[in-house]
């Protein structure tokens, strides 16, 4: 496979990852935290290939990039006070929540009864799921990889394994998002990123 990599500033790009998407591939893009490596989460056999892609274990969970509020209720059961208050102060944004997920969703998004769900505060991955719908997302290295910053770091670790690079230059944040298990009433911090532990716990208090 040709990995090729088109400016993502270019309405062509988008169409063209779009398509991609549609057709159950896989595209890379830029966000807030690092680039992602993005499939149709409602489609098993493109979260397949996010896994192949990566070369990650198939047991581990993927999270889901939204576009707006509303794609919330295509992924999610229900959601404690907690989880509204985080996403109300931090999205879009570096926090991904965990919360009880849809049981009509792919098993291959989380082999269990929760998922982690994001909205990045990046104008191209939010224009691609705002006009795609939510997008099973993993960060675009290699599975172990570090972490890629820009369209050079996905095209050294994973060319020939994607077909399309969005080049949104250099990632903003640099850092991961931080993960927060919202699925009881007492939150865990299962990652530590971007958002600050303290300030997620201002935001709850």
């Amino acid at each position: 496979m040709q990995t090729i990599t088109l400016p993502a500033n270019d309405p062509a790009s988008i169409d063209s990852a779009l398509s991609l998407l549609r057709d159950g591939e896989i595209v890379a893009f830029p966000t807030d935290t690092v680039y992602g490596l993005g499939a149709n989460a409602f489609h098993s056999p493109g979260i397949i290939k996010l896994f192949e892609a990566k070369g990650r274990d198939s047991n581990k969970s993927i999270a889901v990039l939204i576009g707006d509020f509303k794609q919330l209720d295509l992924l999610v059961e229900s959601m404690n006070s907690n989880a509204r208050k985080l996403v109300e102060k931090f999205w879009p944004g570096g926090l991904t929540i965990v919360v009880p997920k849809r049981k009509d969703l792919p098993e291959l998004l989380s082999s269990g009864n929760s998922i982690g769900i994001r909205m990045a505060n990046h104008p191209i991955a939010l224009e691609l799921c705002e006009k795609f719908g939510p997008i099973a997302t993993t960060s675009a290295n290699l599975s172990g990889g570090n972490n890629p910053h820009n369209a050079k770091n996905v095209y050294d670790q994973l060319k020939n394994r994607i077909p399309l690079i969005l080049d949104g230059g250099e990632c903003p944040g640099g850092v991961p998002s931080t993960v927060v298990d919202c699925t009881t009433n007492e939150i865990r911090i299962l990652r530590k990123g971007a958002v600050k532990e303290e300030d997620i716990m201002k935001a709850l208090s």
